[in-house]
């Protein structure tokens, strides 16, 4: 991911029973805390405070953030602190948090539950590793695992970005993945026919998932995975490439679209995602003031993904 802020995708189940879970043993319960969503902007930074409380991942159930850290000393002086940051981090006073107690289960087994291959186009089906995937004729596949690493085919953004990927690529394009977490959408990318694909992630253990990813997906000639922080000065020394892929939170787009267009080719082409509904007219006309051109919308749920085209005076 592009900063510290946690993406759609990390709404992922929590999973104690992690390799890199306390090294001091697994417990026999955790501590569950349960809070409103409230909105998409404010769940982005509920999760974010919520992994740094010491959560390894957050789960979305009927519009509570759900998650599960070991058991502290204190549990109720932790969850008045938790209440606190939230709070902070939101600048609601409403903010309210609930807690309890949940036996030790086999998460790594409980969170595959429910998730299997999806047909995301004609030509494209996303599939953990534990399923055999059915695809139509002609069809790539795509073995993407759940995991801390943002990025699989189990959220919104992420399949918006894929259809729409699915359209504009062209065959021998070379392309960045700005905010590649497990780099489904440049793995993606080098199935359908790009050329070159640079993966750029700050964190990682999102880049570790990447490299593993282009391994199980035959990709590593095409995929290169850099531990970096896309900026304007980052970006200024790369390109021209021939599209850009981004899905991330519309506070790191907007202020990234001149560096886009400035590293894109005359004609290229770029892909938002992660964007909400009442986000989606300002990222637009943002978009706009470098000259890029909307090409076409996809809609899922309260999500929307956008294929601009740079223009060509």
């Amino acid at each position: 991911m592009i900063d510290a802020s946690a993406s759609s995708d990390a709404l992922a189940p929590s999973d104690p029973s992690d390799p890199s879970a306390p090294s001091d043993g697994t417990p026999d319960r955790w501590l569950t805390l349960s809070v409103d969503r409230v909105s998409p902007m404010v769940g982005e930074l509920l999760v974010e405070s919520l992994l740094a409380l010491g959560a390894r991942g957050v789960q979305e159930v009927e519009g509570r953030l759900i998650t599960y850290v070991p058991p502290p000393d204190d549990p109720e002086a932790f969850v008045r602190r938790a209440q606190d940051v939230l709070r902070e981090a939101t600048g609601l006073d409403h903010i309210t948090l609930t807690w309890g107690w949940q036996e030790h289960r086999d998460w790594s087994v409980l969170w595959r539950q429910g998730l299997g291959p999806r047909t995301i186009t004609d030509r494209l089906v996303v599939t953990p590793s534990w399923c055999e995937a059915e695809a139509p004729e002609g069809a790539v596949v795509v073995t993407i695992d759940p995991g801390m690493a943002f990025g699989t085919a189990e959220h919104e953004t992420t399949r918006g970005a894929l259809r729409l990927l699915d359209r504009a690529l062209s065959p021998g394009e070379k392309l960045l993945d700005a905010g590649c977490g497990s780099a489904i959408l440049a793995i993606s990318a080098a199935r359908l026919g790009a050329h070159r694909v640079l993966a750029v992630d700050m964190d990682p253990y999102a880049c570790e998932a990447a490299r593993k990813n282009t391994i199980v997906n035959g990709v590593t000639d095409s995929v290169q995975v850099e531990d970096a922080s896309v900026t304007p000065d980052w970006l200024a020394g790369r390109g021209p490439f021939d599209g850009i892929l981004a899905n991330i939170q519309a506070g790191v787009l907007v202020p990234l679209l001149e560096s886009f267009a400035a590293a894109l080719r005359p004609g290229g082409w770029l892909i938002l995602s992660g964007i909400t509904e009442e986000e989606w007219l300002y990222v637009s006309r943002s978009a706009a003031l470098p000259g890029f051109v909307l090409e076409e919308v996809d809609a899922e749920g309260e999500w929307r993904t956008g294929w601009f085209e740079l223009r060509v005076d």
